[in-house]
């Protein structure tokens, strides 16, 4: 893995966007400017397709190799209840901090825009079915949830897998060994994958811009530059939560996450970042088992950028076409998005689903999805790299929770820059080893 990793996403994202403004203007035929963007995108296309390649086996051998050895279901409930506790104060938390601010900055207000009146029923996919949701949970076929990267399928089967493997005792330490092994294997791989980031960036960025320009950041620039100051807020609660919970290590998890954050960024895709994110974070001194365990249920369950989106998206939607919706509407709308906004893990373009199902329920006009469809991929930008956050907060505090739990004699001080793991010489290798939280 590159060290200048980050400066080298960021001169693609400038290089993107310079190659995207010069084909833009040069083609001025929207059907040309699509297809030069068609071939911008196999490169971000392939690599986002290595990512994916790497997530199901590095999720399943991560779980199990965690709920292994933490060798007791009692301690693999109290990480579960302690994480769901903080991802449902998180998501609460976003939920009502967007609403405050659409309320407040009223960006819908005096759009100078036409408003769309033609039925938008295609880019609204399903409205997300809970029972469905529900049953969906347990796989029919593990190797069918393998193949499709349904997350919290693995994670249910990883969580089956690993306490029927601590069950059996030294018999099974062998495969525990095994499953440790494909888990050192993948994260290898992904360093092999992320030399290929600046270029994938590059090409994302270009697309975008060949195909938008420039002139539709002007044109909803209000919105946009609210929805921004909205996120940087949420990051500054984010971090506050985990300042008063793990002190000054919240300087080193920060730091620690600028690479995942910069390629969830510019990718678009919180996916993208998650095999480094979870590096980074065992670097940092999370226990690989803490890590393991919370993240993939956070790629579920705590997309907090996500849910910011969706009050932002269809208040500004109900503003933009002179709808007042009542406070206990809006209570009532934010209650609503906590349920829907956990039934789409894994649906492409998730958040708009959510925003078109709650447009529905609450009859505001679907068609006004279109306000917002053509700068979806900036505002997915940052609502990306907020999910980043908010998963490595929650490991970081879920970790130093657990930590306080067990008072384990030798293990490492969680996020502190001096952490070792007992042995004689510390240093990052041994941060490293999923060993050392036995």
């Amino acid at each position: 893995m590159p060290r200048n990793l980050t400066f080298a996403i960021l001169i693609g994202m400038l290089l993107g966007v310079a190659a995207g403004f010069f084909c833009h203007q040069a083609l001025g035929d929207a059907g040309e400017a699509e297809r030069v963007a068609g071939y911008f995108s196999i490169v971000s296309d392939i690599f986002l397709k290595m990512i994916k390649m790497i997530i199901a086996p590095l999720v399943f051998a991560t779980l199990v190799a965690g709920v292994a050895r933490m060798g007791d279901g009692r301690a693999i409930g109290r990480i579960g209840a302690k994480t769901l506790g903080w991802f449902m104060g998180a998501s609460l938390a976003s939920l009502a901090l967007g609403m405050a601010l659409v309320n407040l900055l009223q960006p819908g207000r005096g759009l100078d825009l036409p408003l769309p009146t033609e039925d938008a029923a295609a880019v609204t996919a399903k409205t997300p079915d809970l029972a469905a949701f529900l049953v969906d949970i347990v796989p029919a076929s593990v190797v069918e949830a393998m193949a499709t990267n349904a997350i919290l399928q693995i994670v249910v089967f990883a969580l089956f897998f690993g306490v029927g493997l601590a069950a059996i005792g030294e018999v099974g330490r062998p495969l525990v060994r095994a499953v440790e092994a494909l888990a050192e294997v993948m994260l290898k791989i992904t360093g092999y994958v992320m030399v290929t980031a600046p270029f994938a960036v590059f090409a994302a960025i270009a697309a975008v811009i060949t195909t938008e320009g420039l002139g539709v950041l002007l044109v909803f620039g209000k919105f946009i530059g609210q929805f921004y100051i909205g996120l940087g807020l949420l990051w500054a609660l984010l971090i506050l939560a985990g300042f008063l919970v793990l002190g000054r290590g919240i300087a080193p998890l920060m730091r620690a996450i600028r690479g995942p954050l910069m390629l969830a960024f510019s990718t678009a895709s919180s996916e993208a970042a998650y095999p480094r994110t979870l590096e980074r974070l065992v670097e940092t001194g999370v226990p690989r088992r803490i890590a393991g365990f919370v993240l993939p249920l956070g790629y579920s369950f705590n997309l907090d950028g996500s849910m910011m989106y969706a009050t932002f998206a269809i208040l500004f939607i109900a503003q933009a076409y002179g709808i007042d919706l009542s406070i206990g509407e809006q209570v009532a709308m934010l209650l609503v998005l906590m349920v829907t906004s956990k039934g789409v893990a894994g649906v492409p373009r998730a958040s708009l689903v959510v925003v078109a199902a709650t447009l529905v329920q609450f009859g505001l006009p679907e068609a006004g999805l279109l306000l917002v469809l053509g700068i979806d991929q900036f505002l997915d930008m940052g609502r990306s790299a907020t999910n980043v956050v908010g998963n490595a907060v929650a490991a970081g505090v879920i970790a130093k929770w657990e930590q306080a739990h067990t008072d384990v004699a030798g293990q490492p001080a969680v996020l502190d820059d001096s952490a070792s793991n007992g042995d004689a010489t510390p240093g990052p290798e041994a941060a490293v080893s999923t060993s050392s939280y036995s």
